[in-house]
């Protein structure tokens, strides 16, 4: 199984990785960046995911 690629906020450094999600945001462990919510901001610094970039 490959490894999911993480993404990183081009604003404050947090990485979202998708085998971890991001709970205190409600975001299940598993989800790909591209399948979260159109909402879905950063938890450290609230910037969108547009500020994301993959790593």
């Amino acid at each position: 199984m490959a490894a999911h690629p993480t993404y990183v906020c081009s604003v404050c450094g947090y990485v979202y990785d998708p085998a971890k999600g991001d709970p205190g945001s409600g975001v299940e462990p598993g989800t790909e960046f591209a399948d979260l919510p159109e909402g879905w901001v950063c938890p450290v610094c609230f910037a969108p995911r547009s500020e994301f970039r993959r790593s």
